[in-house]
């Protein structure tokens, strides 16, 4: 009989070592490694021979699964149109932004659409879930409701039904079902299986039991929703491997002191990954908002100075997000650099390009930037708008009104063309911007087209020069103080 053997296991990427030690020196992270016991593998298979694969061609014609809408607009839209039977889907996010909320509505109207689900919780008891969802209003949703931690319980419940043939009081609880359409498990970290001597939320306890829960909704055909913590780096707790076993990641976004939350899609094997949805919370809970651009839009009437709109894309989605900016003289030897939603080393760079190229001097000032609404851009399109509200602020001088800017910024100035350009443009027009400063590659390659979505409005810019320019005329429009942070 094989000996067990103790290792440790980092959380954050699943490298294995002997001993204990502060840093994980495959990751680079600190204190990730948590002590697991692992049986001795044999040194080979032996002589016995494997079960035969099949192997199917490559034209064959696979057999598509009708998909669950939610009849929650923006969830659906992250998860590709519907919830896939047979699917694991996990959602991760800070404490208290929201995710119960979130699946207890969405099963809610699973549950009204005439589909059996259940909702297990290891965190909360089943009175507590009830005074959300009274508070809530889904009090008279068909939602099976339990709370355990132990995945042979839950998965010895769920299955009782079918073992005796008969419907129990565990099935009475799904619509009549032996077994549920939907199965939430809230969190995975709390689950356990009592074969393993880990406590719970351990590596080998969440890999286990999340192996355990997967291979169940496959063979059921059962859609499964597990609710994962969180990091203070805002990673899903538990090893690596999870995200990988999974068939869809959705990471729950925003600031607890905002209204706005945003669901953005990280993985999935049935549809476009980095698809967004934008929910508002109130009292009765998350509820969809129809046009996200209008969310992060400034709400003032008179332009000020380090303020530039984003023409952006979130997946598939258009969307207007505004860019502030601020600059400031320093008093410190190392002038501070601040940044809310974007990737500071990206910041550096373009600050970086304004001197070099623009000779903009910002290395003695403090530069502050933030994306309005709690939002999170991603894309480089974003590059010529920041340089825009760097510009503006550094200058004091507003920005023409009416305007969006879009466009990625090179190492040597020049700013080059981006993707999905004409649904930028009629989404700003939709909105009733009449200009569009972009890329003067995408005017090049479609002129006539984006003439028909912004009439004489859009403005090309092949330089953060010719940027410069714009913004130094805007200051002989707008007459009135004038940092002069630039070179002539």
């Amino acid at each position: 009989m094989s000996k067990s053997r103790t290792s440790y296991v980092c959380s954050a990427c699943g490298s294995v070592y002997p001993k204990w030690s502060g840093k994980c020196e495959a990751c680079g992270e600190w204190n990730t490694l948590s002590e697991e016991v692992m049986e001795a593998a044999p040194q080979s298979l032996g002589s016995g021979k494997g079960k035969a694969l099949s192997f199917a061609a490559m034209d064959g014609k696979a057999e598509l699964q009708a998909r669950l809408p939610t009849a929650i607009g923006e969830l659906d839209r992250v998860l590709g149109g519907g919830l896939v039977p047979g699917s694991a889907i996990l959602i991760g996010g800070d404490p208290g932004i929201g995710k119960s909320t979130l699946l207890l509505q969405a099963v809610a109207k699973l549950a009204a659409s005439g589909l059996s689900v259940a909702y297990i919780s290891g965190e909360e008891s089943v009175a507590q879930i009830q005074m959300r969802a009274s508070r809530l209003g889904l009090a008279g949703a068909k939602v099976g409701l339990a709370a355990g931690n132990a995945v042979r319980d839950i998965l010895s419940s769920l299955d009782s039904g079918i073992r005796s043939g008969k419907p129990t009081a565990h099935a009475a609880a799904f619509s009549g079902a032996n077994y549920p359409d939907v199965l939430v498990i809230d969190s995975i970290q709390t689950m356990y299986l009592d074969t393993l001597e880990s406590a719970p939320g351990t590596v080998a306890q969440v890999r286990a039991s999340s192996n355990e829960l997967i291979r169940y909704a496959k063979k059921r055909g059962t859609v499964l929703l597990l609710v994962g913590h969180v990091t203070k780096d805002g990673q899903i707790a538990g090893p690596r491997v999870l995200e990988h076993m999974v068939d869809c990641v959705l990471y729950f976004e925003g600031d607890r002191g905002q209204m706005f939350r945003i669901l953005r899609t990280v993985k999935n094997r049935f549809g476009a990954t980095d698809e967004i949805g934008v929910f508002e919370m109130s009292d009765a809970g998350l509820s969809e908002v129809a046009n996200p651009s209008s969310l992060f839009l400034p709400e003032r009437d008179n332009p000020v100075s380090g303020s530039a709109i984003l023409a952006g894309m979130e997946g598939t989605r258009p969307m207007l997000v505004e860019i502030q900016a601020l600059v400031t003289p320093s008093m410190m030897a190392t002038p501070r650099r601040a940044v809310v939603g974007w990737d500071s080393a990206r910041l550096a760079m373009i600050l970086a390009v304004l001197e070099a190229r623009a000779g903009v001097r910002l290395a003695d000032r403090e530069v502050y930037l933030n994306i309005a609404g709690g939002m999170r851009i991603l894309e480089p399109a974003a590059d010529l708008a920041v340089a825009s509200a760097l510009l503006s602020a550094a200058l004091d001088v507003p920005l023409p009104a009416g305007s969006v800017f879009f466009g990625e910024v090179a190492l040597s100035g020049e700013v080059r063309s981006v993707a999905s350009a004409d649904q930028r443009l009629r989404e700003a027009e939709k909105l009733g911007f009449s200009r569009a400063f972009c890329p003067a590659q995408t005017l090049q390659g479609g002129k006539k087209k984006a003439a028909s979505v912004i009439p004489a409005g859009a403005v090309p810019i092949s330089h953060v020069q010719e940027l410069l320019e714009m913004v130094k005329a805007c200051g002989d429009i707008h007459p009135g103080k004038k940092r002069a942070f630039a070179d002539d």
